[in-house]
């Protein structure tokens, strides 16, 4: 499965932030987006997703164009910034409505096995961006929407992150952004920059210095 985003024009009020988007995405592999605050990374997201209006799109799914919202064909998965599960919802009962393992869960993530019980709003800001990202994730949709997947998380369970990317891309199209660009460089298969309302695809790190997104010699 190939999905294709084009011809999206995004504005708010006079600011225009989108209007010369081309991304192209691929079952079984990761794309990265990556982007300065404010250039409209998230609004991509939400836009495929189904949940953003712009002024235009057109988003493919190999070759065809798609009318209806992604979100209402039930193919798709979609991680926000914002926080995704209810306070009162207890862990477990959000494994059973996303129909997560529990226990591959927890040989990712041994230390989180004490919160089995848990409400929601007993966990930090950051073991519930590990719960929800793992959630969404393993979801098995199709289509899998991250943002900003890696912030707030410690570094050993971003490692952990992207072996688990890597595992569940198979058979699924990813898509992430995240300011951590040496992680989305190495776990992503395909990398766009978005910059001046455009896009531009990146091979490695020098086209990010190039385009003053990174400072030389930064690596």
């Amino acid at each position: 499965m190939i999905l294709e985003i084009d011809n999206i024009e995004l504005s708010f009020g006079s600011r225009k932030v989108l209007y010369g988007i081309y991304l192209s995405a691929q079952e079984g592999k990761v794309t990265g987006i990556l982007g300065r605050n404010g250039c409209g990374k998230t609004s991509l997201l939400k836009i495929l997703f189904g949940n953003l209006k712009p002024k235009y799109k057109t988003i493919r799914v190999d070759g065809k164009n798609i009318k209806k919202s992604l979100f209402q064909s039930n193919s798709i998965a979609y991680l926000p910034q914002h926080r995704l599960l209810p306070k009162n919802l207890k862990v477990d009962t959000a494994f059973n409505l996303f129909n997560a393992d529990w226990n591959r869960f927890i040989e990712n993530f041994k230390s989180f096995e004490i919160y089995k019980k848990y409400r929601i709003s007993q966990l930090s800001s950051g073991e519930l961006r590990v719960l929800e990202t793992y959630l969404i994730i393993t979801k098995k949709k199709k289509i899998i929407l991250l943002d900003e997947p890696f912030s707030f998380i410690a570094p050993i369970y971003i490692e952990r992150f992207k072996e688990i990317i890597n595992y569940e891309k198979k058979g699924k199209i990813i898509l992430l952004t995240d300011h951590f660009y040496r992680d989305i460089l190495e776990v992503s298969n395909t990398i766009y920059l978005l910059k001046d309302g455009y896009s531009k695809q990146i091979n490695i790190q020098e086209d990010l210095e190039k385009e003053g997104y990174v400072l030389p010699n930064s690596r």
